[in-house]
């Protein structure tokens, strides 16, 4: 029906009602928008400027604090106890106050900005770590003698027990806040951070990384040692004495022995003798299935073959078995390994031991009558062999040594700080390792480095380089070694690591007519003289899987084994003189991290064996 003037009037009336209603909604929908947003501009234009001058505070007190570090270390390592704790007062004051203003509501308001919070979170955290670092190492200052750490050393042969067991409690404290801190900080997501923020967050790990470790040996060692060192009664332990100019697994032959005795912190050398002395077993124990598979029967029936294995724990059991049996009256109530360059970094800190005295064989050639830290791993793993033909006095002359460093360690008069440094040095490179037939001890040696285990929940994770002399000599001094991970990653991520070894034999190119038959081996087990045959043992991560190997670029035959859920591969390789060869085993891998790489300590040092891990485009365009 068409409309009439009346009907169209009041159609108009009612859309000019509409529009204007719909005009106002509209106005106060914007206006709830607004004005929240212009109040939150507001608060952030105050809030901001506070945030600022906030974030210049918390940075300034942190690059305050780094500052005082450096001073403190020194302080420690001088024993200036008062200093040191003044020091270490100043570093919590800027540590604390850092920490309190990074926990503030600003902060915690700022981490919940989209495009910025993760940067104030990883600030506030490594603030937070820190000054929890710093308060725990205060009681380590105050309630430790720490101008008297030269009373840690050996005194006329007797330990301090009164000055480890005072400082257990604060080392266990700290070692607990580092390892609380590394966790904190290694979660930290760094691909959401400001470029400024990645190196620092980085180093804070880092550093909290290479802590860990010693801190944890040491808070183990200050709880273990009062009854190892016979505080609850006499405890013996055989000394395992490695030579890296024969290499084993563990580091080198053991091939001189001796008998210590541990009474209430007194400590005295009881017996030495040489692993030859012992004979052939048949075997000492029951062995390992696996083990067994991998490193013959020889594992269990020679003194000189037990380190064959990296496994410290099941060297240790041989080791102990294979005394006792020799010696049916004797009590081995622990092992203990280790080699020469141990003694090279003892003598540093004892200086220099003479050997003038006493019926010794340097006399007829040109050995040096005083054997210090430069001079020792020379003479004990090459000299004394063009020097002494005799194997017997090759053993008198090692155990007058081994003799002479041990009453300079204990006969008082020496730098215990200078000790303690160099049993730090030996226990980072996998030169000192500890096991105890006391289960409960032998747990908490599991958690630190000294356990030297491959497998079970104390092992070592990562993936492990191991050697094993396969010559019959004593060659491995000429030979230098490098180790380094590798890892790409298939299309669909799939991470794969490799580990690339590489061996040089640096004997002279007369090495077979100039060198003593003791050395070369002459022969006897089918080397030719001035050759090294060296048998490569390569352990892979928990639950990967071996998937290639290679010497010199070309895919090479292996030994393919297990051992405690690892992939183990064998290769062996023959170096003539001047020769070098590289080895490499891959492994498909399930780890999200490149994992770490263990190998066998030698005579160089590992910083200079060990080269930094690789990781191909291919991963971190997967990152």
């Amino acid at each position: 029906m068409p409309s009439t003037p009346e009907t169209s009037s009041s159609g108009t009336v009612r859309k000019k009602r509409r529009s204007r209603r719909w005009r106002q909604a509209r106005r106060r929908r914007i206006l709830r928008i607004v004005l929240p947003i212009a109040g939150v501009l507001a608060v952030l234009g105050v809030g901001g400027a506070l945030l600022g001058q906030s974030v210049l505070k918390v940075k300034g007190d942190l690059e305050a604090g780094v500052s005082l570090i450096p001073e403190l270390k020194g302080q420690l390592l001088e024993g200036e106890g008062e200093a040191a704790q003044s020091s270490l007062a100043q570093l919590q004051q800027h540590t604390s106050a850092a920490a309190r203003e990074s926990d503030g509501p600003l902060w915690r308001a700022a981490a919940m900005l989209p495009w910025a919070g993760a940067n104030f979170s990883a600030v506030a955290d490594v603030a937070a770590s820190v000054d929890n670092v710093v308060a725990s190492a205060s009681p380590l200052l105050t309630e430790v003698d720490i101008d008297n750490l030269g009373g840690l050393a050996p005194r006329d042969g007797r330990m301090d027990m009164e000055a480890l067991q005072e400082m257990a409690p604060a080392l266990k404290g700290l070692s607990r806040a580092v390892d609380s801190a590394y966790v904190r900080v290694e979660r930290i997501d760094e691909r959401k951070l400001l470029p400024q923020l990645t190196g620092p967050v980085a180093q804070a790990t880092e550093m909290f990384g290479e802590l860990r470790g010693p801190l944890g040996a040491a808070a183990t060692s200050s709880e273990i040692l009062p009854p190892m060192l016979g505080a609850e009664g006499k405890r013996n332990y055989l000394l395992l004495i490695q030579n890296s100019a024969e290499v084993r697994a563990t580091g080198g032959i053991p091939g001189a022995l001796a008998v210590i005795e541990a009474n209430n912190g007194a400590i005295e050398l009881k017996e030495q003798g040489s692993a030859s002395d012992l004979g052939v077993f048949r075997p000492a124990l029951e062995m390992d299935p696996a083990q067994e598979a991998i490193y013959s029967v020889r594992l269990g029936s020679y003194m000189q073959n037990v380190n064959l294995t990296p496994d410290f724990p099941t060297t240790a059991v041989l080791a102990k078995a294979m005394w006792e049996k020799r010696h049916p009256a004797a009590q081995i109530d622990g092992v203990v390994a280790v080699d020469v360059v141990v003694l090279s970094h003892l003598l540093e800190a004892t200086g220099p031991v003479d050997l003038s005295s006493g019926a010794l064989p340097t006399a007829t050639g040109s050995l040096p009558v005083r054997l210090t830290g430069e001079n020792v791993v020379k003479t004990l793993l090459s000299s004394v062999y063009a020097e002494i033909p005799s194997p017997a006095a090759q053993d008198e002359y090692f155990a007058a040594v081994a003799g002479r460093v041990f009453a300079a360690l204990t006969e008082g008069g020496v730098d215990g700080q200078k000790v303690v440094e160099a049993l730090q040095r030996s226990t980072a490179e996998n030169r000192v390792l500890l096991w105890s037939g006391q289960q409960g001890e032998q747990d908490l040696i599991g958690q630190t480095p000294l356990s030297g285990a491959v497998t079970g929940p104390s092992a070592l994770e990562g993936i492990g380089v191991y050697f094993n002399d396969g010559t019959g000599a004593k060659m491995d001094y000429y030979v230098k070694r490098t180790a380094q991970v590798q890892r790409r990653c298939d299309a669909d991520g799939t991470p794969r690591d490799a580990v690339e070894v590489t061996l040089t034999n640096t004997a002279p190119p007369n090495a077979g007519q100039v060198l003593p038959r003791y050395v070369t081996g002459g022969g006897v087990f089918g080397v030719k003289e001035g050759n090294v045959r060296t048998n490569v043992v390569i352990y892979g991560p928990a639950e990967a899987l071996v998937d290639e190997a290679k010497v010199d670029g070309k895919a090479a035959r292996f030994g393919s084994y297990f051992h405690g859920g690892r992939p183990v591969a064998v290769l062996t390789v023959n170096l003539a003189p001047g020769a070098s060869t590289t080895v490499t085993a891959g492994f498909l891998n399930s780890t999200r991290d490149v994992p770490p790489l263990h190998i066998t300590p030698t005579i160089d040092e590992v910083t200079k064996v060990v080269k930094s891990s690789t990781v191909g485009d291919s991963c971190t365009a997967q990152d």
